[in-house]
């Protein structure tokens, strides 16, 4: 999600030359650039392509509705962008001195509905950008001008975010069976620790962290790449923070690590399996609210509690669960500000 936030603005250096550094974007899974000249890059689907005409930026249709650019060196440039900000579409601002409080307070001012875009003059400024305001700018417009600093762009976003995590641990009320449904395997492209686990749940509100298979059992080995997830419908939490239904990922995804009130980091999705397996259901109650999990019922599939990891094959009352507390309202994986139940 966090690549299809961030715009590349083609400004090739000596040396360098614009389609060049668009196909090493796109290698690297980028797919929205501002280019010099619409002649100069040929789209190709699921692209946008944006040319720079002086104060605006021209869309990928020809029917589309420019972008404008505002310039905000002061607070009175600031003032006027957001008085002359159209009501259908984002603007753009340019920030030549300071750059963390006028984005904040640009977004504070649209509103999170029209969030708006923002320069970054190198890969350093990117974070900072995309979560200002917790939020962040709709968009990240970042000039690149060499190979180097495409690579510096895709290292920052597969660094690891610095996801402020809610932990607390829930008291289960029930351990019962639910059937034979889909569950999840999800094998990642690292080795994960036993204590180290994704963050799964039937609702977006809590997830629990359901622990790798870095432990095997007395007829079975280790998988330490490996976290049986849970069931098809659940959602996990994405390395950038938004989250995604299990049945949804893909070879490639980055899912978010965690370590129970620890260390966090993101990593690669692999491979996913999809089997029918028997299932059981653990419910708690999170401050008079139902929060559910469904996982396959195995000596190897084990939920992080304060008592340690426990398999769902012998998890009985009482126990408490780690998880963790996200906002509750998602659309297309991302927090929104809507009223919303789930149980």
């Amino acid at each position: 999600m966090t690549r299809e936030r961030v715009v590349l603005a083609i400004e090739a250096a000596e040396g360098s030359s614009g389609p060049s550094l668009v196909e090493r974007a796109r290698r690297r899974g980028f797919s929205r650039f501002v280019v010099q000249s619409p002649e100069e890059i040929a789209s190709l689907a699921g692209e946008e392509i944006w040319v720079r005409r002086e104060d605006r930026l021209i869309g990928p249709e020809p029917a589309s509705v420019p972008i404008p650019i505002r310039t905000v060196a002061t607070e009175a440039d600031l003032t006027r962008a957001l008085a002359d900000a159209p009501p259908d579409r984002p603007i753009l601002i340019e920030l030549p001195h300071d750059r963390v409080i006028p984005l904040e307070n640009a977004i504070a001012g649209l509103g999170h509905a029209s969030r708006p875009w923002v320069f970054a003059n190198g890969p350093r400024e990117v974070p900072g950008a995309l979560g200002a305001l917790e939020h962040g700018a709709g968009r990240v417009v970042v000039r690149v001008r060499t190979p180097e600093e495409v690579d510096a762009i895709e290292a920052v976003l597969e660094a690891d975010p610095g996801t402020p995590l809610e932990w607390r641990t829930v008291g289960l009320t029930a351990v019962r069976p639910a059937g034979v449904g889909d569950r999840v395997l999800v094998d990642t492209t690292s080795l994960l620790r036993p204590e180290e686990g994704l963050l799964v749940g039937s609702v977006a509100a809590f997830l629990f962290h359901v622990a790798s298979e870095a432990e095997g059992s007395k007829f079975s080995r280790a998988r330490p790449f490996r976290v049986n997830a849970g069931a098809a419908h659940s959602y996990v939490l994405m390395a950038d923070g938004t989250t995604r239904y299990l049945s949804e990922l893909v070879a490639g995804d980055r899912v978010l690590a965690t370590v129970p009130r620890g260390p966090s980091r993101p990593v690669r999705v692999g491979r996913i399996k999809i089997e029918r397996r028997p299932l059981i259901v653990l419910e708690a109650d999170d401050g008079g609210r139902a929060r559910t999990i469904f996982l396959q019922e195995a000596e190897t599939v084990r939920i992080s509690t304060d008592a340690g990891r426990r398999s769902t094959a012998e998890i009985g009352l009482p126990a408490r669960a780690f998880g963790v507390a996200l906002a509750e309202a998602r659309h297309l994986g991302q927090s929104i500000e809507e009223t919303i139940v789930e149980r």
